[in-house]
């Protein structure tokens, strides 16, 4: 009788996370999230690489280069290039977070999740939050030392703050990009070279360093639709540091707010549904 009555205690006890409800799927994956902020405050090198990249760019381009670069409109080189810089943060979270998923797949740590009643997507949504986490610290850094190097935003502080907002959804959106590339790839070694990838072709094939109309004629259209370029020119109008044709012409460059909006709404979507399902396949469930 006494067995009998605990193994119903033990049934009908709620698991936490996986039928807990909302309030302890949240709970999961803030917990994940403080433990990887803690592995972070532990071993800085994420937050140091992550905002290294983007300020020795800055550095090198927009300061001492900043003479030599001639911009329509009369622009300051720092105005126009610091929202190029800023989305950097966000690419080159790509390939630590990837390495970072696939790290956890193969020292087993997701295996000693998988014994704990929460819910597989609370490991990957705690990372992002993590992660954000760093990217907004780094953003602010960079943006900090693009001030003292002479950028200036000019449309007061609400369009300055939506500028952020805007870069942050880019963050948190290839944030999903690198996990979506750790769970489907795995291999750290081809992560790394993945992630330097696309930080060199998106950035490069963008307006970030100059105006759309400085590439030669083959690459921009390939520049004018490249999101990259969206993100950056909608968030250089709400800083008022857009200046005339650095878009280049078309649908794109009339539109930058809807197309960034559709851009990272989709690209958000298929990287979540893809990392949910690779990373699912991955630990067995």
């Amino acid at each position: 009788m006494t067995t009998a009555t605990a193994g119903s205690h033990r049934q009908t006890a709620p698991p936490r996370g996986g039928t807990g409800g909302l309030r302890g799927y949240t709970g999961d994956t803030l917990a994940l999230a403080g433990r990887h902020l803690t592995h972070l405050r532990r071993s800085p090198g994420r937050l140091v690489l992550v905002t290294m990249n983007p300020l020795v760019m800055l550095i090198a381009i927009g300061y001492l280069f900043r003479d030599s670069m001639n911009i329509p409109g009369n622009v300051a080189y720092e105005d126009f290039i610091m929202a190029g810089i800023a989305i950097q943060v966000g690419l080159t979270g790509v390939g630590p977070t990837a390495i970072g998923v696939a790290m956890d797949l193969r020292n087993g740590l997701v295996d000693r999740f998988r014994s704990m009643p929460i819910a597989s997507s609370t490991v990957l949504i705690g990372r992002t939050f993590s992660d954000l986490f760093v990217g907004a610290v780094s953003l602010t850094v960079v943006c900090s030392v693009g001030f003292a190097v002479g950028w200036r935003p000019h449309n007061g502080p609400l369009q300055t703050l939506a500028g952020f907002g805007v870069l942050l959804a880019f963050v948190y959106t290839m944030l999903w990009v690198g996990i979506l590339l750790g769970t489907v790839m795995k291999n750290v070694e081809a992560i790394d070279g993945s992630g330097a990838l696309v930080l060199i072709v998106l950035s490069f094939l963008s307006n970030a360093y100059v105006v759309v109309s400085g590439l030669p004629g083959w690459l921009q259209p390939v520049a004018e639709w490249n999101p990259v370029t969206s993100v950056i020119t909608t968030t250089r109008r709400l800083w008022g540091n857009d200046p005339a044709g650095s878009t280049g012409s078309g649908f794109p460059a009339d539109h930058p707010g809807l197309v960034t909006a559709i851009m990272l709404a989709l690209l958000l979507t298929v990287s979540v549904a893809g990392s949910l399902r690779s990373f699912r396949r991955a630990v067995g469930n």
